[in-house]
């Protein structure tokens, strides 16, 4: 059996029929092929398949592609716009937010949710906002860097932080 869906992913609406047990970060990547939200435990531990769901950052191995349906979901690959890196893809590269990169795709998504809600975070808030997702490579510090860089360039800019735009 087969369930129709339709989501808007970045902006484009899609409609598919799916299982109704394919979790949403099996339908980004196998059926969308956005391949920036990454698979890393299945077990909603470690945060790499984070993505934005109607304005809240979940894992996207903990709901079903069916929970989905009507949503508006935005990937790491929504953030860039026209050519141009959002000031949070920015500020990874400037401050060396990342090394494998494995888990940065959810970083990105879980900084972008708290800069929505919190513009001018200090240190102990961004590391509390980045707590449901793990990096086993950069020891967070640059990560941290990365949130505060791009908090400053949006502030500086006056960009409001909404739907990654």
């Amino acid at each position: 059996m087969r369930v129709p869906i339709s989501v808007t992913v970045n902006g484009t609406v899609y409609h598919h029929e799916v299982e109704p047990r394919l979790l949403l970060v099996y339908y980004l990547r196998e059926v969308l092929g956005l391949t920036g939200t990454h698979i890393g435990c299945d077990t909603s531990n470690c945060g790499a398949c984070t993505v934005m769901m109607n304005g809240l950052a979940v894992k996207s191995c903990t709901v079903l592609a069916v929970q989905a349906n009507g949503a508006e979901i935005l990937t790491v690959e929504g953030l860039a716009r026209d050519g141009q890196l959002h000031p949070i893809q920015e500020g990874f590269w400037e401050e060396h937010g990342l090394q494998c990169g494995y888990c940065t795709p959810g970083m990105m998504i879980a900084a972008l949710q708290l800069l929505q809600r919190n513009p001018d975070p200090s240190e102990a808030e961004i590391r509390h906002a980045l707590e449901g997702n793990l990096c086993r490579c950069t020891g967070y510090q640059h990560i941290v860097n990365a949130v505060r860089y791009a908090a400053r360039k949006m502030k500086e800019s006056g960009a409001m932080p909404v739907g990654g735009r």
